[in-house]
């Protein structure tokens, strides 16, 4: 598939189509990388860093105090025989 390079303001930019778009699961406004390899343009989709905002959901649950257990804490029987 050919495309041409487009005047953006200062910088050119190219018009990537839909289907590609989402054969990389990309969309418009979506970050992604840049590089250079071996004298070709690579775009490859920015990977958001794993449990952004966990830590910050775990203490506003606690602050609503529904951070008890689901299940309560339980034991096999027998338990207390075992060596480790």
């Amino acid at each position: 598939m050919q495309t041409a390079v487009r005047k953006v303001g200062n910088s050119a930019g190219v018009i990537i189509p839909k289907s590609l778009l989402a054969q990389v699961g990309l969309s418009a406004g979506d970050a992604v990388d840049i590089s250079l390899e071996n004298g070709r343009l690579v775009l490859a989709p920015v990977q958001p860093a794993k449990r952004v905002g966990w830590a910050e959901a775990s203490r506003a649950i606690a602050a609503t105090g529904d951070d008890a257990l689901v299940w309560p804490e339980f034991t096999n029987a027998h338990d207390d025989a075992l060596k480790w």
